[in-house]
């Protein structure tokens, strides 16, 4: 019986002995497996950030070792806070640059060059215009993925119905700092009201009680006011120099300025000073008639809209209809603590299905040209006719800006156009104050 025990006891230990054995074999192979590694992206656009989801969840599949998340900022905050998050080095992985900014990082040596890393051929498949904005010092420094088209206006239908404007009449109206060949002034007084159903263009009209605005008039950089420089064949810059100060920019600006503070078809620059959203809300909820803006709304107007809406052509000025056209990169973190991670996401969004889902629900035009049909055929489905946004580009562009010391000339010039918008100060000095300002920044002065 001793023995027996003995055999049964040896037998035990034995177990126990091979039962630990797997259980540190497979510890150790477990050990052996790479740690899971989460890569952050930052963006500015809500919509954008839904399609990027649908995006990741996809690339995750094909990667089980990488988590992506998104890290939404909003755009009035976003070149702020990543310039201070760079700066400590707690910037994400990878993160939405526009060309006014990615010069300072990428000559700063904190973005990872994309040619390098996935190879020159990449750029191929990549809206070209977008990949020649983004290349410095024969370097391309981020992965295109918003290939922006021009600026149009989204129009109310039954606003204009209510008022009896033609949407197709929208095609045809230009702007002129000569009131007596200005068409579009009437017809945004038309479509401005009071409380009382006064149009701006009433003697009784009364600003101080306006329910319903004709337009966007504002402080807006790429949706209204360097188009307006565009349209009469002046500019925001040339190169890296600030050049708004012409007599061709007195009058556009003079004219953008007039709008809202001398004949009040457009929202108090106090609210969309503070506001970069105040007129796409004001539009959605019915309460503004024509909304100058590009294909970066499209989704949130979709979304927000309970009335029927289209697109209409950008108003033409002295010089035509001229619009900016723009795009915005992905660039990686050159300092991230996961480099070959992050490789593998920006070879993802740089590819035909990690862009589709941009595409496909409307959210943006991708930059990743085998993926801009779905943006195409999105809304044709929604019977949206969004040509106008491309077709104005057959005019000619005004430049986007761009350069080192963007951020800088921005903070200088930014403070006295807000004030200029609120018509504290006369365009003619502000504009003198604000360009000198800029091209100090810059070291252009």
């Amino acid at each position: 019986m001793a023995k027996r025990s003995t055999v049964i006891a040896a037998s035990v230990a034995g177990l126990v002995v091979l039962v630990a054995a797997v259980g540190i074999t497979t510890a150790v192979a477990g050990s052996a497996q790479p740690a899971k590694q989460t890569v952050t992206v930052r963006l500015w656009d809500e919509q954008v950030q839904k399609a990027y989801r649908t995006s990741f969840a996809e690339f995750e599949k094909k990667n089980s070792d990488i988590d992506v998340k998104t890290v939404l900022v909003p755009w009035a905050d976003y070149f702020t806070k990543l310039r201070t998050d760079v700066a400590a080095g707690d910037a994400d992985d990878v993160f939405w640059v526009n060309a006014g900014n990615f010069e300072d990082y990428a000559t700063g040596g904190d973005l990872v060059d994309v040619g390098k890393t996935l190879g020159s051929a990449a750029s191929k498949r990549w809206q070209p215009n977008v990949v020649k904005q983004y290349t410095l010092d024969g370097s391309l420094w981020g992965v295109p993925q918003l290939a922006d088209p021009g600026i149009g206006v989204f129009y109310n239908a039954d606003l204009l119905k209510k008022a009896g404007v033609d949407p197709a009449s929208l095609g045809s109206l230009h702007w002129s700092p000569d009131r007596a060949s200005d068409t579009l002034l009437p017809v945004l007084q038309k479509l401005t009201l009071d409380a009382a159903g006064h149009t701006a263009a009433d003697p009784g009209f009364d600003p101080q009680h306006i329910v319903q605005y004709g337009y966007n008039a504002a402080n807006d950089l790429n949706a209204i006011y360097i188009n307006y420089l565009g349209s009469n064949g002046a500019a925001l810059q040339k190169g890296g120099r600030f050049v708004f100060d012409t007599p061709q920019g007195r009058q556009a600006f003079q004219y953008v300025v007039d709008l809202i503070d001398k004949y009040h078809v457009a929202p108090s620059a106090a609210d969309t000073n503070t506001n970069g959203d105040f007129s796409r809300d004001q539009f959605t909820q019915g309460r503004l008639a024509l909304f100058q803006t590009g294909s970066y709304n499209l989704a949130n107007v979709e979304q927000g809209a309970s009335f029927r809406w289209g697109v209409a052509p950008l108003p033409a000025g002295p010089a035509g209809a001229i619009s900016v056209t723009d795009g915005v990169i992905a660039a990686g973190n050159a300092h991230s603590k996961h480099p070959d991670a992050v490789d593998k996401v920006l070879r993802w969004l740089g590819s035909a299905e990690g862009s589709a889902a941009i595409g496909e629900d409307g959210s943006a035009s991708p930059a990743v040209v085998a993926a801009q049909q779905g943006f195409l055929d999105y809304w044709k489905r929604k019977d949206v006719d969004v040509s106008p946004l491309y077709e104005v580009l057959k005019n000619g562009s005004v430049q986007a800006p761009q350069g080192a010391g963007w951020a800088k000339a921005q903070d200088a010039f930014g403070p006295v156009f807000e004030e200029m918008f609120l018509g504290r100060i006369p365009v003619a000095d502000a504009l003198k104050k604000a360009q000198t300002a800029a091209n100090a920044a810059i070291g252009a002065d």
